[in-house]
């Protein structure tokens, strides 16, 4: 995290402190687990009477320190405020006060952060949380298809792309996979390729491989269907040029399935329609898995 963006949030903090935080009950036979909505960027506890660590991308677990004098006798007394815990996220910022119970039932061991107990900060770093790229990743894989011209049939199996949205910065393509045959696919990998429309021999051909920043489905093998939104920064290309999805399969004589989108493809993209988010969860921090 640079200079600038610890300003922002040093400035942003010195407005929060005058506001009540929320409370989080910690017990030294309990672990609590503290889930943000988005992915943690920073830390910050202000005592060493709690401890912990960052144990995933938007988890933190604490716990109050222990001495190892006092494995029997707690230290602590009942409501006592231990430390407080600021949490700073791509773009929200939450802070809580770690308060000491001596009963285990009344410890938090999973404290979901609730979108109304953070705010918004300014991050020159960010211009789309992961939590908010799932959750448009989410209604866009619930709905209909509205593409019917990029379509890609080989080896008894068919890829077509669903849609292509763009927002912000980003675009978003929603594509499936159709197996009609009997035999289970077991995806190897997905390489997204910006390439000539016209492949030659020539020494000044030139393939950029471009890297998606996510990713909603994470099944590696499926027999009839699969569907996956991938989330590409938003580029523009020549018109002698195509964007290539290459699904592989993890086979010794793999079948390998490549969808062609052309630059008017992209060009045309659909700008994002709100209904969609309206049966969204709000907390889709997750992918689709086995």
């Amino acid at each position: 995290m640079n200079t600038k963006i610890l300003l922002v949030v040093f400035a942003f903090l010195c407005t929060l402190s005058a506001v009540a935080n929320e409370k989080i009950y910690v017990n030294r036979e309990v672990t609590t687990h503290i889930v943000m909505p988005e992915n943690i960027k920073m830390v910050d506890i202000s005592t060493p009477k709690v401890i912990g660590n960052q144990c995933a991308d938007n988890i933190v677990r604490i716990k109050p320190f222990q001495d190892n004098d006092s494995t029997h006798t707690c230290t602590y007394a009942e409501n006592e405020l231990l430390a407080t815990l600021t949490l700073i996220g791509e773009r929200r910022i939450a802070q809580y006060d770690i308060v000491y119970t001596h009963s285990p039932q009344m410890a938090a061991s999973i404290y979901r952060v609730a979108y109304s107990e953070t705010q918004s900060y300014i991050n020159p770093e960010v211009t789309m949380p992961m939590a908010e790229m799932a959750r448009y990743a989410w209604a866009i894989y619930g709905s209909e298809r509205k593409y019917n011209q990029v379509v890609s049939k080989a080896h008894g199996m068919k890829a077509v792309v669903n849609n292509i949205y763009s927002i912000g910065d980003y675009f978003f393509i929603d594509y499936s996979l159709q197996n009609k045959t009997k035999i289970a696919y077991d995806i190897e990998e997905l390489r997204v390729k910006l390439a000539d429309k016209k492949e030659t021999k020539a020494t000044n051909s030139q393939t950029i491989e471009l890297t998606p920043v996510f990713s909603l489905n994470h099944v590696k093998k499926f027999k009839k269907n699969y569907r996956n939104v991938l989330v590409l920064p938003k580029l523009t290309f020549p018109e002698e040029k195509v964007l290539r999805l290459e699904i592989s399969e993890n086979q010794i004589s793999g079948r390998v399935i490549i969808l062609t989108i052309e630059y008017e493809d992209i060009l045309n993209a659909d700008g994002f329609d709100a209904n969609l988010m309206k049966h969204t969860p709000y907390y889709p921090y997750y992918y689709i898995s086995d």
